[in-house]
């Protein structure tokens, strides 16, 4: 089934600051409801969405919602604002990219910093910090005022392109992975579990949606479905390169916050293998997804793994994801949560 573009875009493109996530739910909540038994959304914001199983128990996937942003900390004299970040960034992908504030209406802002042609030789010698830039309105701070107050929710503008057989824009990280759970749901079969598919809030500043999630649900398996480096680029030493796009999805072993249960990589591997899904392994010695409170969070845990989307230049606007490797981890999904009480998962 060729993927909806139109749809993925949708999701890419709106705005989703942690904490500030409705924009984006409300096109989940839009999507999921007629797929599913149950949709619920809880007190921090999370989406459930639940299909019935033919036994009592429960497996949650993990797709968190918000992106990477900033929030208004100051407005400064001339009406620039000056942020703080949500999220991580390496501060020189902010420079001369535009965003949008989320005051009493969004109005598009600019990234300043000071001009190369005015700095010091020791200036220019020194890498950027985030607090090297400003947001300017193009606005006087009265005009400003009318619309925007400290506090206030900024995110990246882009548009989504696509780019070959790939797919480009801001937050690939992780829209793609919303979008790849509400696909998996549209075309899931019958499953022997429940199927708790979590739309997750906070993510980018602390795993903090799937926390609460996983210690409401307790479930007895889990997926993180979450983007990972593809750093198949010039320059790249082989074993840097994590994922390469365009090679399949990948089945994460570890990252820095999570060692998968190993019975659940064995078993992710065989039912990728069984139908024909390519696939490469995944070990990420840095960062971290809601994978980690998916498998911990919880009485004696549960047994977990992850999907991971091969994605390169993560954490900036033109993150890119290869829209075969798309295709390969909806089915990859499906097919484990259909097939998950084929395995034998007694430890062994």
């Amino acid at each position: 089934m060729p993927l909806d573009i139109k749809l993925m875009a949708e999701i890419c493109e709106v705005a989703g600051a942690p904490g500030y996530e409705k924009r984006i739910r409300d096109i989940v909540l839009r999507e999921v409801t007629p797929l599913v038994d149950e949709v619920s959304v809880d007190n921090l914001g999370n989406v459930t969405a639940i299909k019935k199983g033919k036994e009592r128990k429960k497996v949650m996937i993990g797709a968190h919602m918000d992106e990477i942003s900033f929030m208004v900390t100051h407005i400064e004299d001339g009406g620039f604002l000056r942020f703080h970040t949500l999220g991580g960034f390496d501060p020189k992908t902010l420079t001369a990219q535009r965003v949008i504030v989320h005051g009493k209406k969004d109005l598009i802002g600019v990234m300043g910093s000071k001009p190369i042609h005015v700095m010091t030789a020791e200036e220019r010698a020194k890498l950027p910090k985030t607090t090297d830039y400003f947001i300017d309105m193009g606005m006087s701070k009265e005009e400003v005022e009318k619309y925007i107050s400290v506090g206030d929710v900024i995110t990246r503008e882009r548009k989504l392109i696509e780019m070959g057989n790939c797919v480009n824009c801001k937050s690939i990280d992780n829209r793609i992975s919303v979008f790849i759970l509400i696909e998996a749901l549209r075309t899931l079969g019958d499953v022997p579990y429940d199927v708790y598919g979590v739309f997750t809030v906070q993510e980018e500043i602390g795993i903090r949606g799937a926390q609460v999630s996983s210690l409401m649900h307790q479930p007895d398996f889990g997926f993180g479905l979450d983007t990972t480096i593809a750093y198949d680029v010039p320059g790249a030493q082989a074993h840097e390169k994590i994922t390469s796009l365009g090679k399949g999805t990948a089945i994460k072993i570890m990252d820095a916050s999570t060692v998968c249960d190993y019975r659940m990589v064995e078993f992710m591997k065989k039912t990728a293998d069984k139908h024909k899904i390519q696939w490469q392994p995944e070990v990420l010695t840095a960062g971290g997804t809601d994978t980690a409170a998916i498998q911990r969070f919880s009485p004696g845990g549960s047994i977990a793994g992850a999907i991971s989307i091969p994605t390169r230049h993560i954490h900036q606007v033109i993150e890119m994801a290869d829209k075969g490797d798309i295709e390969k981890s909806i089915l990859l999904l499906q097919r484990c949560l259909e097939e998950l009480d084929t395995f034998d998962w007694a430890h062994r």
